[in-house]
């Protein structure tokens, strides 16, 4: 298992390549000749469909990367497989290479754009990419080999060349290779084993096509349309078919190879839940629940600067549990188009939780399963109680959200110890009547029994927060419409821009950073004063990275975003 583990971690490093383009809604994503040797049962498929810009895109992200040192790395000695020491000097090679793209282009033999394909045939991961010289490649493995001393057989199977690293040792009765092949500009890493079938293999290596492939479906398409996706880039898990694959003897391609398997190890792990109740009641919550998607709203790549808008969806078919979590969205301030260093908005209805989370509850608890694996996981689920939370939350009952925004700072010392010179930031917290929230909370801690906000005062609240003046932070309080705000520096214009937003419930969780106005000061203050500056600090503060993730609920699922731009150095 360890060496499977270790093949098809390599495998995922690649896979993790870029999978995103320019935005072309003309394109068809059906038109694609490469899904003719995709099943239309892949567990997982994520396809760059149009060729993606990949020298710009590593040009514009250069300086953004981790610059690890050969002693950040470690040697290869710390490994004692040579397959191990192998893949290490892969690895390591390329983290080295990262923000050179001119060289780790010529270095592997990569196109200036390129396609991109990973997906499973049953349990089997493929993956494919253009490369434009493959001897480049194919030297680089030469030169981890001659590194490593780890050795690899060349062979051929219907008319494809290929290269086999065997990772099981000399006297086990099964065997994985790792599998490089290149046919036609199409590089392909996969694996092989002594007890998969050779017609598989050969389909992995692209000799065969499919007899049911991804091309003669519209679910590429659909799920572009569906989300509103960009039809470059799709990626999903497939849900439905993983179940089918686990709880069915012969339903598709997975389920088949560890039947296989099973009967080969006379392992009856699976006879569990291959009953047709267990069959019935997991398909049902797989079709509520039946893929996760990944694709791009918009997507734009120069030499100079890179942006994406990309969308994570769990999505669900289940409109009580979706109801239940819409039900809990709360309010997070709109400062968008605000320059912040940091920012961090949880919305919740605090009014809603107990009640939300007891329709889930209700939900997952009111089906009586028949089939032991879900009765005992539904019976597990029984012990958590959501009326517990009505009487925890009570008195926070008409809080819609909290915040956080720091749009600028820089450090100084004072008496040895760093303090601010500047700190504009502002913490908020939405409410239906903020006031009473207030009064509420004072018998707890007597200090804000001095602090009268009925009237619209602004008051500095330092003391009070027990912040020291040293500290150079002066922290003021006051109420603005349905929130209190507690403010330093300019964080006064935010609360200004607050007070005018309405309690529109539009999110859960929003997470924003700015990489370099982040780390720069504190890099400064540190080199000011003589002091170390740890390199994980010194490689971040020249990152011209914006990175904003968001999470909530929306007709379709689960969705979470990510909004990055980076900038070339």
């Amino acid at each position: 298992m360890n060496k499977m583990a270790v093949a098809v971690a390599v495998l995922a490093l690649g896979a993790g390549g870029y999978y995103f383009s320019q935005q072309n809604d003309a394109v068809t994503v059906t038109a694609n000749p490469m899904l003719d040797y995709i099943p239309a049962d892949t567990l997982v498929f994520s396809g760059q469909l149009t060729p993606f810009p990949i020298a710009d895109y590593l040009h514009s992200t250069a300086g953004n990367k981790p610059s690890l040192t050969a002693e950040q790395l470690g040697d290869i000695s710390q490994f004692s497989q040579a397959h191990e020491k192998f893949f290490f000097s892969l690895y390591k090679q390329y983290l080295q290479m990262l923000n050179s793209p001119e060289q780790l282009i010529t270095h592997y033999g990569l196109p200036e754009t390129m396609q991109s394909f990973f997906y499973t045939l049953g349990a089997l991961p493929v993956m494919k990419l253009q490369i434009a010289n493959p001897q480049a490649f194919w030297a680089e493995l030469d030169r981890a080999e001659q590194e490593s001393g780890f050795t690899h057989s060349k062979s051929s199977i219907g008319g494809v060349d290929y290269r086999a690293y065997r990772l099981t040792g000399k006297f086990d009765e099964e065997t994985i290779d790792v599998i490089f092949a290149e046919q036609q500009g199409w590089l392909t890493m996969t694996l092989n084993t002594s007890f998969n079938q050779s017609a598989l293999f050969e389909t992995a290596l692209g000799v065969n096509k499919v007899p049911n492939p991804l091309s003669a479906t519209t679910m590429l398409n659909d799920i572009a349309t569906k989300h509103d996706f960009t039809n470059d880039s799709i990626s999903f898990i497939n849900h439905v078919e993983l179940v089918k694959g686990l709880t069915t003897e012969d339903g598709n391609m997975l389920a088949k190879q560890l039947t296989k398997l099973a009967n080969m190890q006379n392992d009856d792990a699976l006879t569990q839940i291959r009953t047709p109740v267990c069959q019935s009641e997991f398909m049902a919550i797989a079709n509520n629940w039946p893929r996760t998607v990944l694709g791009f709203k918009s997507f734009n790549v120069t030499r100079e600067q890179s942006d994406f808008d990309a969308r994570f969806v769990i999505e669900s078919n289940n409109t009580v549990i979706l109801n239940a979590l819409s039900n809990l969205r709360g309010f997070i301030p709109d400062f968008d188009d605000a320059e912040h260093i940091l920012s961090l908005g949880m919305g919740v209805d605090v009014g809603k939780l107990a009640s939300s989370l007891n329709d889930v509850y209700t939900e997952m608890t009111s089906t009586s399963y028949q089939c032991q694996a879900l009765a005992e996981l539904q019976q597990g689920s029984q012990e958590f109680n959501p009326a517990m939370l009505g009487m925890m939350t009570g008195m926070a009952n008409g809080v819609k959200g909290v915040s956080l925004s720091v749009l600028d700072y820089t450090l100084t010392e004072v008496n040895g110890s760093p303090a601010f010179k500047k700190l504009d930031a502002l913490m908020t917290l939405s409410a239906d009547n903020p006031s009473m929230l207030l009064s509420m909370v004072k018998p707890f801690y007597p200090p804000l029994a001095q602090v009268d906000l009925s009237s619209g005062e602004v008051v500095d609240v330092s003391s009070l927060l027990m912040l020291p003046p040293e500290l150079g932070v002066q922290a003021n309080m006051a109420i603005k419409g349905n929130h209190l705000v507690i403010y330093s520096g300019e964080g006064a214009s935010l609360a200004e821009r607050v007070a005018k937003q309405s309690l529109t419930s539009n999110g859960l969780i929003s997470f924003g950073v700015d990489y370099q106005k982040m780390i720069s000061p504190l890099v400064t203050m540190m080199e000011q004063n003589g002091e170390p500056v740890p390199e994980e600090l010194t490689m971040m503060k020249d990152y011209k990275m914006k990175l904003k993730m968001s999470v909530d609920i929306t007709s379709e699922g689960i969705e979470v975003g990510s909004k990055m731009s980076a900038k070339a150095p």
